[in-house]
């Protein structure tokens, strides 16, 4: 029992997210042109279909090992994730003036650091499912059924804790004074 404890803690947190950058294109040679291009054709998000400057997407799955035991009852033994996560961010289309690639790249950096966080909020979300689920149990369960119904319940809750610490980061970023709010303000009047 030991061993088997001290292996689960061992194979939790062996994996690794794989991340990639999307783009999409803008048109625009000043900042308020680029900034009116996102406003054109930035990723639509949420039910509104709202169009924002950049967005984090992931798509996660699982390899689970549930084993019935003895006792009648199921453990999952072990939950391997399969985290991809992908940044979609604005790009230019063609060469910008030398002032506003400056202005852009400060934005970019930015915007990107932003999306960033979310990315890592996943992967503590990740980690949290990871730590609820390996080692869970459900008495009488011979078939493995009823540990599945309760492990849903429970990973729902720590799904919609990420949500909610996402929207209050984007809240905190775009208010007013906001660090997003504070790289528009740079990219539209700087040039």
């Amino acid at each position: 029992m030991a061993f088997c404890a001290a292996t689960q803690a061992a194979a939790q947190g062996q994996w690794q997210a794989v991340e990639k950058v999307q783009t999409y294109a803008i048109k625009g040679k000043t900042g308020p042109e680029l900034y009116a291009s996102i406003g054109e054709h930035g990723p639509q998000v949420g039910s509104l279909k709202l169009r924002t400057i950049a967005h984090t997407n992931f798509k996660l799955t699982w390899s689970r090992n549930y084993q019935r035991q003895d006792d009648g009852s199921c453990v999952l033994v072990s939950a391997r994730p399969n985290l991809a996560i992908t940044y979609m961010l604005p790009k230019p289309r063609g060469k910008l003036p030398a002032l506003i690639r400056k202005n852009w790249d400060i934005f970019y950096a930015g915007v990107h650091a932003h999306e960033r966080v979310h990315g890592e909020m996943i992967k503590d979300m990740v980690r949290e499912i990871e730590k609820v689920s390996i080692g869970f149990s459900a008495p009488d369960d011979p078939d493995c059924r009823k540990i599945r119904t309760e492990l849903t319940k429970r990973l729902a809750e720590i799904s919609l804790m990420q949500r909610q610490r996402s929207r209050d980061f984007d809240q905190v970023e775009m208010s007013d004074g906001g660090n997003v709010h504070q790289l528009i303000l740079a990219l539209v009047n700087g040039g």
